[in-house]
């Protein structure tokens, strides 16, 4: 069963339309056989959980010491991690793919990290699918995308990882381009 990692932010309430979303996507992602991994608690992390728990899906909460509140309810297994760097990274080894949600700093370090370690691990591999909702990150991708003008126009310039990023409008399109790629890999092996 493939993994796929959610990042997001912990602050949207249970009426929010972004809580309403990342339950639907966890849901459609349960229905499809992932399992949903998250930080493990409120907001966008809460909302996922729920939706696959409710669709019967398996959900994996990776928490951190430093903060002492218990996972949501809706996380079936707890991984306790001791810091902040060791959480992310165990949020990133789990995840055969990733989803990024709305959200502040945390989430925008989440991106980062994964982006650019799969950017570092090219040629080696496939990279896993980072999808990235829009239109909420489309401003720190339009900034990115600036980068392969810093060194001038005849410069071929280093890659700006670009390709590694697919914009998904929402839980739906997020479901279906998970879905596809993981049924081509099935067919492939």
């Amino acid at each position: 069963m493939k993994t796929v990692t959610i990042f997001g932010s912990a602050l949207p309430p249970g009426h929010s339309l972004v809580y309403g979303e990342a339950r639907r996507l966890g849901r459609l992602l349960a229905q499809a056989g992932f399992t949903v991994c998250n930080g493990g608690y409120s907001g966008v992390m809460e909302a996922s959980a729920r939706g696959a728990r409710e669709a019967g899906g398996h959900t994996i909460g990776v928490t951190c010491q430093i903060w002492p509140q218990p996972p949501n309810p809706w996380i079936a297994e707890e991984v306790r991690t001791r810091s902040f760097p060791e959480r992310l990274m165990t949020l990133i080894e789990r995840g055969d793919a990733y989803i990024v949600l709305p959200g502040g700093t945390g989430t925008l370090a989440e991106l980062a990290v994964a982006w650019e370690i799969m950017n570092k691990a090219r040629p080696a591999g496939t990279p896993k699918p980072l999808l990235v909702w829009q239109p909420y990150w489309r401003p720190v991708l339009q900034c990115l995308e600036q980068e392969g003008t810093l060194l001038g126009p005849d410069s071929a310039g280093p890659s700006t990882a670009m390709d590694l990023i697919t914009p998904v409008a929402g839980a739906d399109e997020a479901a279906r381009h998970l879905e596809a790629i993981f049924a081509k890999e099935k067919i492939l092996s």
